[in-house]
């Protein structure tokens, strides 16, 4: 089974949802079988991409978390604002 880029994916699901695609940036860090994601978007999207009650970020979360349960992973998203 192909490796996932979870920088990838999570970019890519946030880009649609936000008004400044240009300035997401993910990066990402493993520790044995879990994974962790830092997405970095805009500060004026960051609403956006949690949504209300945080809806947003968990569904992206269950997408990405999808894929790593395919790769035997555990996967964490921290979402945050460009400083």
């Amino acid at each position: 089974m192909a490796e996932v880029n979870y920088e990838s994916l999570v970019a890519e699901l946030i880009k649609p949802l936000v008004t400044h695609p240009e300035d997401v940036k993910t990066t990402s860090s493993v520790n044995g079988d879990k994974v962790l994601v830092k997405a970095l978007v805009n500060q004026n999207d960051l609403g956006r991409v949690i949504g209300k009650k945080g809806r947003v970020a968990s569904a992206i979360r269950t997408i990405a978390h999808a894929a790593a349960i395919r790769q035997k992973q555990e996967l964490d998203i921290e979402f945050s604002a460009n400083e």
